[in-house]
């Protein structure tokens, strides 16, 4: 059934033309007040946000914003950042960093960082909890606590947010205690063998003091199996979260907020299936013959080497996903463990001032173990092989501990027609990493069979287990950020809002390359030298300025014309023999926007236009480097020459017809170019001398997961019961998006998505003499059981570089094309008790 068919065919049966996200708003930190839309039995009513540190209307806030309240979280069934993969907010693209649930990339507008997944490098959008920022994009998948609303602020943040949110900010907001009895236990169970358990409870205040306790687990069984007895399957997930918050009331002007949280996230990747096999047509002789054979960033004459057969073993399918993996392999969990203290301090002295601090400590420890490609990753094995020839069933491993404290100081206040904001901020990080890829297992010579390598020796006398690694690279990074931020608005009248701001930062990273192909260059100094290494040591500025000027044309009409900057700070690539540097990446943005209540405010319609220049944009290219031990093509980070132009147009729609239904349809356009970039590659002989040719081309890079067209939408219904609390609701939503690129050297797309969810429920069903109240109900994700490539790797079906003449590319192991779909219909019952 095609995707367009299962489009129209949802849209019908909801008479609606466009299926959009949830009423969104947002705001930059906590708030009391739950930012999800709420109506009355006239239309929709305010939505207070608090994105520039005050509270405000969201559609008298100049600034493209979108968020996710309880409710909504609540009916799309997300438990984990990576559930709002499917566009919930056509803007935001999630998706795990290659196959691995363990870290996620997270992009807003376009500004979505491949491979943020070194200590050095840093991400483009800004990821908050309560205030207080991530440093690192692992353990963002465990499980969602208590959470009051999941906010997003489109394009740059640099005044009140700072660096690394050139695309924008995504913040975590959580329920605060509320001083009272009272509390909520839920529990579910599912398809996949899936279940959870959550509890909340709110104590009381007691001189003074206030105190919560949130519990949350939650499973899911492997969805791909895993053959190979005793091995985990792939998309499995085991999480587990507690976290206890303290509110300390000394007086009515002083509240403290403390609290401590820690989770454990077990997990599996996505199952990488071979989706074909030698799709561009490579064979031996003239590249001219088979053109479509051609490696971006090379100048092939000829191509040499042959296309091995693929074992009988292995399955080629590209059009389903797997339920049961071709080749049974090792593979154990990745685990991820998170935990963090935080403390918010605010003293409200007067209108005129308000105090805040927000200190926190937080820490993350990553194991990653993805074995999710088995034969469909190189290397490719040859009939007749022997010996380590036979080997294959590269497992990825990684270990990542990431220690960050954070200090912010904030004055918030109103002087007269004047709000002001006023900030001093401090961070400081230290994160180490290590990374291994031994083969686990061999195909016997006729390539019928196949075995468990020694997970200590086997893979040319290394293997998995830890202190038995050849170490690919093994990094150590030392960070910190200061800045002194402020911002003011002037408010001439009740209609003209000027607003200007800024936020001046200073950067230091340090870094440090221990080992780099099993060179341990702590001892090794000689090699190091030989390879080029040289430590990071680098330092950066930034002043970054913000200008809006608003104009409420109407007490129902707003208007806002924006410029913005944004920055990343830059780094190193580890995955580089020489530990290369690169620069940091500047943005600046120009927005108009328009944001309405119309119909007696039965319908509120949102739009946003902007234009975004890019200096220095950081790409990651396959080249040849040189080392010690003989020459290897290497992913090195650069900074791209000329600007990254990025354009695009956002639409929020929520109509409320009639009482107790309501519509909502959002879309986003995007347009990203990059500017082709030269590539230079120097052939060397094995001992890494120069011969003197030189190949010098034009490449084409790609902004990944950034469709140019998505959008989605829903539908809730509530219809009462009567002479009852209790109703009945239904929720119904889709989200569409356009194939994109998934790797930024690749012009190869993934599939275009569309996903739809559900959830049937009758809520405040009355079960106690103390007001307890039920809500039970079913929920699907993915209901029509879409299936659809997320992430398409073209790099085993491309020739490879031969360090000894490059101008002949080398097609011994090309395999085809591997990829990952996403993950399958699951459904489930759940129910709440709130007390």
């Amino acid at each position: 059934m095609s995707i367009a068919y299962r489009f129209s065919t949802a849209l019908g049966a909801m008479a609606i033309a466009l299926l959009a996200a949830p009423a969104f708003a947002a705001d930059g930190e906590a708030a009391a007040t739950d930012a999800a839309a709420t109506q009355d039995n006239s239309g929709l009513t305010e939505i207070v946000v608090t994105a520039t540190k005050r509270e405000t209307s969201l559609q008298k806030t100049p600034i493209a914003m979108a968020v996710m309240g309880t409710e909504d979280i609540k009916k799309r069934h997300v438990q984990s950042l990576y559930d709002l993969a499917d566009g919930a907010v056509p803007s935001l693209r999630v998706a795990t960093f290659e196959a691995r649930q363990s870290a996620l990339t997270v992009g807003i507008r376009g500004i979505v960082p491949l491979d943020a997944n070194q200590p050095a490098r840093e991400q483009g959008v800004g990821i908050y909890i309560d205030g207080v920022y991530l440093g690192r994009q692992h353990g963002l998948n465990a499980a969602l606590f208590d959470v009051e609303r999941i906010e997003v602020l489109k394009g740059p943040q640099g005044t009140l947010f700072g660096r690394n949110t050139e695309g924008g900010a995504l913040s975590i907001v959580t329920r605060a205690p509320s001083g009272e009895f009272g509390g909520r236990f839920s529990g579910g169970i599912g398809n996949y063998g899936s279940h959870t358990a959550e509890g909340h409870i709110d104590l009381p205040k007691f001189m003074n003091l206030s105190l919560k306790f949130d519990g949350i687990v939650q499973y899911q069984g492997a969805t791909t199996k895993n053959p190979l007895a005793g091995q985990t399957g792939w998309n499995y997930y085991d999480r587990k979260g507690l976290r206890v918050t303290a509110r300390w009331q000394p007086t009515d002007a002083i509240t403290n907020d403390f609290s401590y949280d820690v989770a454990q996230d077990k997990n599996s990747p996505f199952y990488s299936q071979l989706l074909n096999t030698n799709p561009n047509g490579c064979v031996a002789g003239a590249q001219a013959a088979a053109s479509a054979c051609a490696l971006p960033g090379t100048a092939f004459t000829s191509l040499t080497g042959a296309i091995k057969p693929l074992s009988p073993l292995v399955k080629v399918n590209g059009t389903t996903r797997m339920d049961v993996a071709d080749i049974g392999v090792p593979q154990q969990p990745s685990i991820d463990k998170t935990h963090g203290f935080t403390n918010t301090f605010k003293w409200h002295h007067s209108p005129e001032l308000e105090v805040r601090s927000i200190t926190a400590w937080r820490g993350v420890d990553a194991t990653q173990w993805d074995n999710s490609g088995g034969a469909h990753r190189v290397p490719a094995v040859g009939l007749n092989c022997t010996g380590s020839g036979c080997n294959f069933s590269r497992y990825s491993l990684a270990d990542l501990y990431q220690r960050q404290f954070s200090q912010e100081l904030q004055a918030v206040g109103s002087i007269g027609p004047v709000d002001y904001v006023a900030g001093l901020y401090y961070f400081k990080e230290h994160v180490t990493d290590d990374a291994a890829t031994p083969n686990s297992m061999a195909f016997n010579p006729t390539l019928t069979a196949v075995t468990v390598l020694d997970p200590c020796t086997g893979s040319a006398g290394f293997g998995s287990q830890p202190g038995c690694r050849s170490i690919d690279r093994a990094s150590e990074v030392w960070s910190k950020s200061y800045a002194a931020y402020g911002q003011m608005t002037y408010n001439a009248g009740n209609a003209l809002h000027l607003t200007v701001g800024a936020r001046y930062t200073h950067d230091t990273k340090r870094g440090v390359l221990h080992f780099s192909r099993n060179i341990n260059y702590d001892v090794n100094t000689a090699a190091a030298t030989a390879n080029g290494y040289r430590p990071l040591d680098k330092s950066w500025n930034r002043f970054n300025p913000m200008v809006t000027l608003a104009w409420d044309a109407t007490p129902d009409i707003h208007l806002y014309a924006k410029y913005a900057t944004g920055y990343r700070a830059g780094g190193a690539s580890s995955r580089t023999a020489d530990y290369q540097a690169f620069d940091p990446e500047d943005l600046k943005s120009y927005e108009v926007g328009l944001k309405t209540d119309l119909f007696d405010h039965k319908a509120r319609l949102n739009l946003a236009g902007y234009i975004m220049d890019r200096k220095n944009s950081q790409v990651d290219i396959s080249t040849l480097q040189p080392t010690a031990t003989g020459t290897f093509n290497n992913l090195v980070t650069i900074n791209a020459p000329g600007v990254t132009r990025i354009r695009g147009v956002e639409a929020d729609l929520t109509v409320r017809p009639i009482e107790g239904l309501t519509l909502n349809a959002s879309y986003a356009y995007t347009y990203t170019d990059i500017p082709a970039i030269p590539i230079t590659l120097t052939e060397r002989t094995a001992a890494g001398v120069a011969t003197g040719n030189v190949s010098t081309v034009l490449q084409k890079f790609y902004i990944v997961f950034t469709p140019r067209n998505a959008a989605s939408g829903s539908i809730d219904y509530e219809l009462p019961i009567a002479k009852t609390s209790a109703s009945v609701r239904l929720h119904l939503d889709a989200n569409y998006s356009q194939s994109t690129q998934a790797f930024d050297q690749f012009a190869t797309h993934n599939d275009a998505s569309f996903v739809v969810n559900g959830r049937l429920s009758v809520a405040n069903v009355a079960v106690g003499p103390g007001g307890q109240k039920l809500t039970f109900g079913a929920w699907v994700r993915n209901m029509f059981d879409t299936q659809y490539v997320f992430r398409r790797d073209p790099s085993n079906s491309l020739p490879s570089v031969q360090t000894s003449n490059i101008y002949a590319g080398a097609i011994g192991n090309v395999q085809g094309d591997y990829g990952n779909f996403n993950a399958p219909r699951t459904f489930g019952i759940d129910a709440t008790v709130n007390f």
